[in-house]
């Protein structure tokens, strides 16, 4: 008889969180590498700036609109189930992406509606991954870990991000843009099925524990399954102060990031005119920035937690990072050496991805049992400001400069510093 394996809980959370991590990952690789097939695409079909800041938008759009539901569809049917779903579908939309110019479905639809359309289904498809996340982490870690963990997941958008530059321009080079497509989108769905297999949706359900001696309910209820939440109190999650706050705060971070996301590869190459392999070297050192800043700041900002308590603990890392990287994307757009500016430029989104930490981490506790209904709510604002600034940003980059394009960015993070002067972290929606 084969012996059953039997592992530290501590060991299994940690291969849960790597596959989170992975989803993330694949997730920013899969939306970024859109913007590395950007030039190519706009030469081959001849579209202008703002039609294809109108494709990278359709994402975000759908993305957004289905947030709040894809934290429900966690909270209801549990994060293993609903990440798997998620992981398969985006797989299938990214592969799809192949098909929407010429010959394809840009023949019978016109290529702006029909990249537009197919970015649309994969936002509906990966919407509900990072409050599945949000659910999975406050399942399986307490909350002293919660914003260290969180700094890791939201590490691996850095990841993604960082890889796609480099690693794409590659694939298109040697493949062509559409078999790139269908090369990520496989990678994609074996995530997705290794996820499957492993995951559970709590500790005592995965059958390679060997303990339960650090799942975050107590120890002496560890034997009894948690209850999935009840209805959701939609009225007293939207209608409260606090997370209302923390919304608007992450709307001002995701228009800042999503600047970065799918103008910053062009605005090296087209508007400051570096070659196209700097070019990729320098966008790729922004996410690589963003790949290590980002569990530091998760990591820093449990630390005062431990000592102050949540309220000034979050408060502090989140407003000291996010006027900094105001101030540093505008002395990053000043400069005229481009090394120096990417330098200043990687900081800047480095310094960003540090609050993310402190935003999910205080979003699960305000969330209480609605975990993933909350962080819905507040990836559905941070997508609000992702939607507007692949188009805002060419707009006044028409007008007024690329210059005055990015400055605004630098703008609307303010907005960002000046709301967690008011969030309360210890004041929970629904207590669980």
């Amino acid at each position: 008889m084969t012996a059953k394996l039997s592992l530290p809980e501590s060991f299994v959370a940690a291969g849960t969180a790597a596959l989170m991590v992975g989803f993330s990952v694949m997730s920013y690789f899969d939306r970024t590498i859109m913007s590395i097939a950007g030039p190519a695409i706009i030469r081959e079909f001849k579209l202008s700036e703002t039609e294809m800041g109108t494709v990278y938008s359709a994402f975000i759009l759908s993305y957004a609109v289905l947030m709040i539901p894809g934290g429900r569809w966690a909270d209801r049917f549990g994060p293993r189930l609903v990440l798997t779903a998620m992981g398969l579908g985006a797989a299938l939309f990214t592969g799809l992406t192949a098909l929407g110019g010429r010959p394809g479905l840009g023949a019978y639809l016109g290529v702006v509606p029909a990249f537009a359309l197919i970015r649309l289904g994969l936002g509906v498809s990966t919407a509900p991954l990072y409050p599945s996340c949000a659910r999975m982490n406050a399942n399986w870690f307490p909350e002293s870990k919660r914003g260290r963990i969180w700094g890791f997941v939201a590490a691996g958008a850095g990841l993604g991000g960082a890889a796609a530059p480099p690693l794409f321009s590659r694939m298109i080079a040697r493949y062509g843009w559409r078999a790139s497509f269908w090369l990520a989108a496989a990678a994609t769905a074996a995530l997705a099925v290794a996820w499957h297999g492993y995951a559970r949706d709590y500790a005592h359900e995965h059958p390679w524990v060997a303990n339960l001696s650090e799942i975050p309910w107590p120890r002496e209820a560890a034997r009894v399954a948690p209850s999935r939440p009840g209805p959701t109190p939609w009225r007293k999650l939207v209608g409260d102060r606090n997370l209302l706050l923390l919304t608007i705060g992450y709307f001002a971070v995701a228009y800042f990031d999503y600047l970065f996301f799918y103008w910053i590869f062009y605005y090296f190459g087209e508007v400051r005119h570096i070659e196209p392999a700097r070019t990729a070297f320098y966008t790729a050192g922004l996410f690589l920035t963003w790949t290590v800043m980002t569990p530091l700041g998760g990591w820093v900002s449990d630390r005062p937690v431990e000592r102050y308590g949540p309220r000034a603990g979050r408060r502090l890392v989140a407003i000291f990072v996010l006027a900094l990287s105001a101030v540093l994307l505008g002395c990053g757009t000043s400069v005229s050496r481009p090394g120096a500016a990417a330098a200043l430029l990687s900081l800047a989104l480095g310094f960003a991805s540090s609050s993310e930490g402190p935003f999910w981490a205080t979003a699960i506790d305000i969330g209480g049992a609605h975990v993933g209904a909350a962080g819905g709510i507040l990836n559905t604002g941070g997508n609000l400001g992702g939607f507007l600034a692949p188009i805002v940003t060419p707009y006044i980059a028409s007008h007024w400069g690329w210059s005055w394009g990015l400055y605004f960015g630098g703008l609307i993070m303010m907005l960002g510093v000046l709301v967690w002067f008011f969030v309360d972290p210890t004041k929970t929606v629904a207590p669980g």
